[in-house]
């Protein structure tokens, strides 16, 4: 029988053998993973030379002012062009949509004008008057009229657009009226214009160049109106966010001492939460069954910006309801079949109590993770905007006849003085796009996609800091035979010290195999989006399953990182190690991991839930003037859901900081526990370290989870 348990029990690594001088994380460790330490350095270093470089080249002016043809600003203080603030486009019919003009990347010529052009008008019929031919020259390049004898010979030098149509100005550029009557797209009254070439058009060709201007001018109104809701009910969104963490804090102090009675009062509390949002939704879906226009279809009415009317019909109080049953039912049901361990999971939650309990500083580290985060998140938005902005105009070269000189680089300014006039009479120099001749210019793309890999690296390695330096701090507490007596005197910065200095490498491993599988996933993203408009089927199903594949890979990354910076917090030995041995005592504790340790984040989920749900009641009950009493207390608001949304978004965020510390010392204490088990027998000689409680209530349910571990094992073993 010996040989096979061995052979079995090798299958999964070797169970962890007695060791009386293990007290814990230990303190005589070594540097590892060098190279990769090393390697995030340089690419770090590598960051901050592309956010210098960036900063040099990149203008963030360009996505205040709109630039003209000639990188000059619209509008800015103190220029020449401080009177001109709209940005003008000769042949708008060239630009693809809108997001393209706010890019830059309109391949058409741009001057910048006092107003936008309130009527059709073409070069030829104003050239014949000198009214219209004085209105018409505010939107043409300065140029001396009297010098020039006809209109082809304005449009061949490219002084003047060939016509103009009634625009409107939004974000400082012109933009062509579009508006639509009885479903004909016209603008101004007209539906068909003179493009100034002697060819009569439909205005439905201007959507080529702004078609979503109509849609992104209605979500400008839109998102004007949700800044002045936030300017109307920030404090109060402050307020709500305050509460949230006072409640989170409370609710994380009393789980320290009730444990027991504050799970199931926290389970019986989200039950009866989502219970009362049924019966408000049913209440909701009943009254309006009488009410005119509120058995339209969400379909039928489309996309509306005013979002409150989706609350006047019938079938979204519907939805909601039903949403809220299955999450119901679901809860319930897992409630049932856990029901045996949610007592064990309530065991591991109070000694994680008692742990936080002695580790109070622990629930301030999100703080610093949060302040990193940022800084990160920061740097990537500051040098994505310079990097986005470093494009300079180029100009090149075009004739109508063959010419040695076509498509090579040019200055307009000197253009004129050059010999490429002599040998090419009809060569003009015109704006090609926007980009650049230089090596910097030729690697922008390369420079944005390191931006953004950078970004997962550095965001990934934060996190991982923050999920060492907790573990570090909880293995501290677990393996202190006399708590705290045997405990360091500040455990979260004894971590935070070993976590830094030898296993900088280790955290960044980690956080690089993530950030890679993550890039690849925004890679695909950015695959499915080009590949909405084909119609390749099978194209479309395999990407759908490497989305999917991918998905499923980063999830199990994260656990099996999550376990692997525990092992390193202990041990100190390399990532790889350490995540073998993390993976290989999971596998022999498969049980307790499916049926304790996962109903722990369950229950944890709960906690999060509950207190997101009862701070979402009290802030929708007070923004929408439901509360008896104080009716007139809330702000008048545009759209009440905004302060909402943000509210609970903000308290789940808050939440979730509070209680990613009990998870990490949940996982912590499990892994110890479990190799508590290996190593330990419970004798006088090889006492146990977990505390009396944890092991009475862990061994009642022993003897099933023996049985459940021997129908694993082989017949000749249980034999």
């Amino acid at each position: 029988m010996g040989e096979e348990d061995d052979n079995y029990y090798g299958k999964h690594g070797e169970p962890q053998k007695y060791d009386p001088t293990f007290k814990g994380p230990i303190h005589n460790r070594s540097c590892t993973d060098v190279i990769c330490c090393i390697l995030f350095i340089l690419a770090i270093i590598g960051y901050f030379v592309v956010g210098i470089v960036a900063w040099s080249q990149g203008d963030p002016r360009k996505v205040i002012y709109p630039t003209d043809s000639r990188g000059q600003f619209c509008g800015q203080a103190g220029t020449p062009l401080e009177n001109k603030p709209f940005l003008f486009y000769f042949n708008i019919m060239k630009c693809a949509s809108p997001l393209v003009l706010l890019e830059f990347q309109c391949p058409t010529t741009q001057i910048c004008v006092e107003k936008c052009p309130d009527r059709f008008l073409t070069l030829l019929k104003a050239f014949s008057n000198t009214e219209n031919m004085n209105y018409y020259k505010s939107y043409c390049k300065e140029f001396d009229i009297s010098k020039v004898f006809s209109a082809p010979e304005i449009l061949r030098e490219g002084l003047c657009p060939a016509m103009l149509t009634p625009s409107k100005p939004f974000t400082r550029r012109c933009f062509p009226a579009l508006q639509t009557k009885k479903g004909t797209v016209s603008v101004g009254n007209d539906t068909v214009f003179d493009d100034g070439r002697g060819k009569i058009r439909n205005v439905t060709d201007l959507l080529d160049g702004a078609k979503n201007a109509n849609v992104v001018l209605q979500a400008r109104q839109v998102a004007m109106k949700i800044f002045e809701d936030y300017t109307q009910s920030w404090y109060w969104i402050i307020i709500g966010l305050v509460i949230a963490m006072v409640v989170s804090l409370i609710f994380i102090i009393l789980l320290r001492f009730l444990a027991g009675i504050m799970v199931w009062i926290m389970i019986v509390l989200v039950i009866a939460i989502i219970g009362y949002g049924i019966f408000h939704c049913y209440m909701e879906y009943a009254a309006l069954k009488n009410n005119p226009g509120s058995d339209v279809s969400i379909k039928d009415l489309g996309f509306q910006t005013d979002f409150s009317v989706y609350l006047e019909l019938r079938q979204t109080w519907l939805a909601f309801m039903i949403i809220l049953c299955i999450l119901e039912v679901v809860i319930i049901l897992l409630l049932i079949f856990l029901r045996k361990r949610i007592c064990i999971a309530i065991a591991l939650i109070k000694e994680a109590s008692k742990a936080i309990g002695h580790v109070m500083s622990s629930l301030f580290y999100p703080l610093l993770t949060f302040a990193l985060l940022s800084l990160v998140i920061a740097y990537w938005a500051i040098t994505a905007v310079f990097l986005s902005t470093s494009n300079v105009a180029v100009y090149k070269v075009f004739n109508e006849t063959e010419c040695n000189y076509t498509r090579t680089t040019c200055d307009p300014a000197t253009f004129n003085t050059t010999n490429i006039r002599a040998h090419c009479p009809d060569a003009q120099c015109l704006f090609a796009f926007y980009g650049g001749e230089t090596y910097y210019h030729k690697y922008l793309i390369a420079l944005q996609f390191y931006n953004v890999f950078l970004f997962f690296w550095c965001a990934n390695f934060v996190t991982a800091l923050g999920q060492m330096t907790l573990a570090g701090a909880f293995a501290s507490y677990y393996w202190a035979f006399k708590k705290p007596d045997d405990m360091p005197a500040f455990p979260v910065f004894s971590s935070l010290g070993r976590a830094l200095r030898y296993h900088t490498g280790s955290l960044a491993f980690g956080s690089l195999i993530l950030s890679i599988i993550q890039v690849i996933r925004v890679l695909l993203e950015y695959l499915d989006h080009k590949l909405q408009g084909a119609n390749n089927k099978f194209a479309k199903f395999l990407l759908c399953c490497l989305k999917c594949c991918f998905w499923c890979l980063e999830k199990f990354i994260k656990f099996l990182n999550r376990n692997a910076y525990i092992m390193v917090a202990i041990y100190g030995k390399n990532f790889c190690a350490s995540a073998r041995n993390a993976f290989f005592l999971l596998m022999r504790n498969i049980v307790r991991v499916a049926v304790l340790d996962k109903v722990t984040d369950f229950l944890l989920f709960l906690g999060k839930l509950l207190i997101v749900g009862a701070v979402g009641v009290l802030s929708f009950f007070f923004f929408s003037g439901r509360i008896k009493g104080i009716e007139g207390t809330s702000p008048n608001l545009n759209y009440y859901w905004v302060p909402i949304l943000t509210v609970i978004v903000g308290s789940y965020l808050i939440a979730h900081g509070f209680f990613s510390v009990y998870a990490m010392c949940v996982d912590t204490l499990f892994l110890c526990f479990c190799e508590d088990l290996e190593r330990n027998d419970g004798s006088p000689e090889r006492p146990y370290y977990m505390s009396p409680e944890l092991h009475h209530i862990l061994f009642q349910e022993e003897p099933e989870e023996k049985e459940e571990t021997q129908e694993e094992k082989p017949e000749e073993i249980q034999e």
